[in-house]
């Protein structure tokens, strides 16, 4: 695809699929990504920061690799016993560098595995964050520019995204299938009832609502979701259904 910077991606007719992957550290085992990547086209793996040990994104990035899906950088904050979805009020210099360095890492073993890193995606706090805080989100946006200027992944129509492409920088809308959305376009906190969806048939009837929205070009499936790779399988079965090709931005 020719990348055109500073305008959403436009490859037309196709939507991406992707999840977040490569999230196990040492003994405790998240997510089922041996069964969730072969449904994707884009796997977002843990940079070691928010979660993810350096044997797990090794692995994750050769098995992304084996299938062709796409690796992306998941960038957080350092923040492994929350998760990454707890606030951190690091310095923009801070944080600049610190994505950065997650940022080289993965790179490193993806190309290592035969891969690279295509694209960006900030995680779980710090995806929220960008949008709402100027300094982080340059931050980001400087981090990656910084990096050679790759694609940024990110809720569509967020301010995010806005300040990426003004950066010069490759952006996809995404929107998630398996999380509840509130009425400004948000999604709901997952802290309230129902704001994660589990059914697939529901996840893959939304998936298609957003596919066809126009405004989306990339769709996420959460990794820890319970019972993730079903999700993924029943979204990509509905895509094709709708008459909807699926593929990788990159």
């Amino acid at each position: 695809m020719t990348s055109h910077p500073g305008r959403p991606s436009t490859k037309e007719g196709v939507v991406d699929l992707n999840a977040d992957v490569g999230e196990s550290f040492g003994r405790w085992r998240l997510g089922d990504d041996d069964a969730l990547l072969p449904h994707l086209t884009s796997a977002n793996v843990a940079c070691g920061f928010h979660a993810g040990d350096p044997l797990t994104l090794r692995r994750t990035c050769e098995l992304a690799v084996s299938l062709g899906v796409a690796i992306g950088a998941q960038v957080g904050y350092r923040d492994l016993a929350g998760f990454g979805r707890r606030y951190v009020d690091v310095p923009a210099a801070e944080l600049e560098a610190e994505v950065l360095y997650q940022l080289g890492a993965l790179d490193g073993i993806a190309r290592a595995a035969g891969g690279r890193v295509a694209y960006v995606k900030p995680h779980g706090a710090l995806y929220h964050a960008v949008s709402r805080d100027p300094e982080q989100a340059d931050a980001v946006v400087g981090a990656v520019r910084a990096y050679g200027g790759l694609p940024v992944l990110g809720l569509a129509g967020s301010s995010f995204l806005a300040a990426a492409a003004d950066a010069g920088l490759e952006v996809v809308g995404e929107g998630f299938a398996d999380r509840a959305y509130l009425p400004d376009g948000g999604l709901v906190p997952r802290s309230a009832p129902g704001a994660v969806l589990t059914d697939p048939a529901a996840a893959a009837a939304q998936a298609v609502v957003l596919a066809r929205s126009g405004e989306v070009r990339s769709l996420c499936v959460h990794g820890d979701s319970p019972g993730a790779p079903a999700l993924a399988a029943a979204v990509r079965a509905a895509l094709g259904e709708a008459g909807i090709a699926v593929g990788s931005f990159g």
